[in-house]
């Protein structure tokens, strides 16, 4: 008896031991992960967590908790996008028009999983918008469905505040501009010369991308528009020439252009187990290798949606499913 006793007292013991030393690896994981994070010699671990955090405003802490506005600066630059001018749009020749075809492909690299649809003919692509624009956002698929659409992204970007707060994510107040067949639906740029970053569809489906006034797209006959950036593919050239473009690893949107006009829309998945979520670079890389000569990233992390015949195809990151957003991009349907 006494034996036994003493068998469970060591049993006992030894678990209260495996316990806290559980307990203090979590404790001190915890308290020195970040100083190994931003103070260790993984410098792409830092550049990666630093970019994530300070391009989304409610998790910008995670790294001014640590760092100094100048290191963080200066961590930013090291990643800094290439601002490339698309002075002409002679490098595309679009040769498809009344082509219905869409092509979907599924895209993959070593942290995540996405997906593209390729539109043949550039004339369909259009720019919804939320019916409360200015009050609350809609789902992507829900403005989709009210254009008829039969694919769709989610397009620019908002600056919505409620309470002192910002981004609470109700895609209630664009950023920028949102043009729809060309007309102006909302603007905040109060200066028609001033240049934002766009994502505009000329009449005849050519794609801009860049910084572009206001004044400037109605020149070029821009039918469609709405506000983001940055460019990461201008007249075949890639932006992202160093580093990983700044903006860390998140669920990501993007669209482009080929020479022969065909649209590609991109969404990759991230902040889940097997989808991470990709950088800049890896978006860039990836539109460039399926042949686009202009192409831009759009609004990305909770907002990416990729809606396709009447049902969203991707696995938006947002716990609730899809972000309410201002506007979108989408195919429109021709019977």
């Amino acid at each position: 008896m006494r034996k036994i006793k003493k068998c469970e007292k060591t049993k006992r013991r030894s678990s209260t031991l495996v316990l806290l030393f559980v307990i203090f690896e979590l404790v001190f994981t915890t308290i020195t992960g970040p100083f190994v994070v931003y103070y260790g010699p993984f410098k792409n671990v830092r550049t990666t967590v630093v970019g994530a955090a300070m391009t989304t405003l409610k998790t910008q802490w995670i790294a001014t908790l640590f760092l100094s506005k100048t290191k963080i600066k200066q961590i930013m630059s090291d990643q800094k996008v290439e601002s490339l001018v698309q002075d002409n749009l002679n490098g595309v020749k679009v040769k498809n028009k009344n082509d219905n075809n869409i092509e979907r492909y599924d895209v993959s690299g070593n942290k995540f999983k996405g997906y593209i649809l390729v539109i043949n003919d550039p004339t369909r692509i259009k720019v919804g918008y939320s019916s409360k624009i200015g009050v609350e956002g809609q789902l992507t698929s829900d403005i989709a469905k009210d254009n008829n659409a039969i694919a769709a992204i989610n397009g620019g970007g908002f600056t919505d505040e409620a309470t002192g707060s910002k981004w609470t994510g109700t895609g209630a107040n664009p950023a920028g501009v949102i043009m729809t067949n060309g007309k102006i639906v909302y603007n905040n740029i109060k200066n028609e010369n001033e240049k934002r970053q766009v994502v505009a569809f000329t009449k005849a489906g050519e794609l801009l991308v860049g910084p572009h006034s206001i004044k400037e797209m109605k020149s070029s006959g821009v039918n469609e528009a709405v506000s983001f950036g940055p460019a990461l593919i201008v007249n075949g050239k890639k932006t992202i020439t160093k580093g990983d473009g700044g903006w860390g690893i998140a669920p990501r949107t993007a669209i482009a252009q080929r020479k022969d006009g065909a649209i590609i829309m991109l969404v990759i998945d991230g902040r889940h187990v097997n989808s991470l979520g990709a950088t800049l670079k890896e978006v860039q890389d990836v539109l460039y290798d399926y042949g686009a000569y202009n192409a831009t990233n759009l609004d990305g992390g909770s907002s990416s949606t990729l809606f396709y015949d009447d049902e969203v195809i991707n696995n938006p990151c947002d716990s609730l499913g899809e972000r309410s957003v201002p506007s979108i991009i989408y195919v429109e349907s021709r019977k």
